[in-house]
């Protein structure tokens, strides 16, 4: 038996927010959609868009830009929404694009850098440097709440 330590990898969704790229586990990720119309539910947080019919299945669908403070362009020919899954919930992430599907060394991942005064600081779950790309991962379960 030899010591080798096992490299694990963590397969991740890559999509894009503002000039920002963010990473979930593709374990948690059900299917990636174009945009569709999106019925508006009253009495709901600003960054809950409304609800998707996706397959016969209502969905609701969060605006990761409104989530996390940044500005809101028209929506484009790339913009997604990322179907994730997490326990019992299925919910939809609006995203600007969703670009690539990687495979990322657990080793590679650090813990997020303490940027005072941050407001999507909470939602991090950490850092991982690619040669010159550098991808943000999400904390899904903190970006899922609280969702009233």
């Amino acid at each position: 038996m030899t010591n080798a330590v096992e490299q694990t990898n963590l397969k991740v969704i890559v999509f894009q927010l503002a000039d920002k790229e963010y990473a979930i586990p593709v374990s948690h990720v059900k299917g990636i959609e174009k945009l569709m119309h999106i019925t508006r539910v009253p009495k709901t947080a600003r960054f809950v868009k409304g609800v998707i019919n996706l397959r016969g299945v209502v969905t609701p669908v969060i605006d990761l830009r409104e989530r996390f403070g940044l500005p809101i362009p028209e929506s484009e020919e790339t913009t997604r929404i990322i179907i994730i899954t997490l326990e019992t919930m299925e919910v939809g992430f609006v995203v600007d694009s969703a670009n690539d599907v990687l495979d990322i060394d657990s080793e590679s991942i650090e813990q997020q850098p303490e940027v005072v005064g941050s407001l999507e600081e909470e939602f991090i779950a950490g850092v991982a440097k690619l040669d010159n790309r550098l991808l943000i991962l999400l904390h899904l379960d903190k970006v899922l709440n609280p969702l009233d």
